[in-house]
């Protein structure tokens, strides 16, 4: 059964708790790999500009409204806001963030931040989810039926992507000149239908960030990149599947990137 958490404290949205247990999603990059999955809060909508404004104090994003998500934030960004939110709401931060020295994992040659994070097993405040996590949720956890899309096989039930986020469905291939000329942008979290476990945008929208380096994510400790999965509204039908990944530098911000926050059981 899916629950609404209680421990979603103030204003800032809500938590689903996701029943842990092994990959049914026949699809999944993870089925039948023998990963077990614990009991974890997922949010119900990314998180959006109202959100993060509360916390942060400003607003970077390039589509602006309190219920949009919040766009043009890198993965520091959002490893800070878990922590600020945390902190605002009497919970133990998830981070550990140490701005002045430079992550010896961190194998960029274009990231020019480098801060290292490191967790805290056992906290309970605000976290990225894994990309397991992630994709554990998106594809259904334990109610899963096989959906190629996070809550269905129709992306237009479910996703807003470069198709179908603008002024009219754009139909033929995808050209950036006409995306702009149609107005795509990002949409108000929550107006598509959720998945199995009542949880909204997890295909399309925007991109989120996940926790882990880009590569085997069971077993990197270093990398270039950070996770990116969801596809989002500038993005094809194929990047919105539950299964697909893509990374981005973790310094970089882009207008279909934002987050959705995590919590342990």
């Amino acid at each position: 059964m899916v629950v609404v958490s209680s421990c979603s404290q103030g204003n800032l949205g809500d938590l689903v708790l996701v029943k842990g247990g092994t990959f049914t999603n026949i699809k999944s990059n993870l089925y039948r790999k023998g990963i077990t999955i614990s009991n974890f809060y997922l949010g119900k909508y990314e998180v959006t500009q109202k959100e993060w404004v509360g916390v942060m104090g400003s607003n970077p994003s390039q589509f602006k409204g309190d219920n949009l998500p919040v766009e043009q934030v890198s993965w520091y960004d959002c490893v800070e806001y878990c922590n600020k939110r945390s902190i605002k709401e009497g919970l133990e931060p998830y981070y550990n963030i140490d701005k002045n020295k430079k992550d010896p994992d961190n194998e960029s040659e274009t990231d020019t931040v480098k801060w290292t994070v490191t967790i805290n097993p056992g906290a309970n405040g605000y976290r990225l989810p894994t990309e397991v996590e992630w994709e554990y949720a998106a594809s259904g956890g334990q109610l899963s039926k096989s959906y190629i899309y996070s809550g269905s096989n129709d992306v237009n039930q479910v996703a807003w992507y470069w198709q179908n986020s603008g002024d009219k469905f754009l139909t033929g291939f995808w050209n950036y000149t006409t995306i702009e000329e149609n107005h795509d942008k990002t949409k108000p979290v929550g107006e598509k239908a959720p998945n199995e476990l009542g949880i909204y945008d997890m295909s399309g929208n925007v991109r989120e960030w996940c926790w882990d380096w880009f590569g085997d994510s069971l077993v990197n400790n270093k990398g270039s990149d950070r996770a990116l999965r969801g596809g989002g509204w500038l993005g094809s039908d194929y990047c919105c599947a539950s299964s697909y990944r893509e990374s981005n530098a973790a310094d970089t911000k882009y207008d279909d990137s934002g987050l959705r926050v995590c919590r342990n059981k």
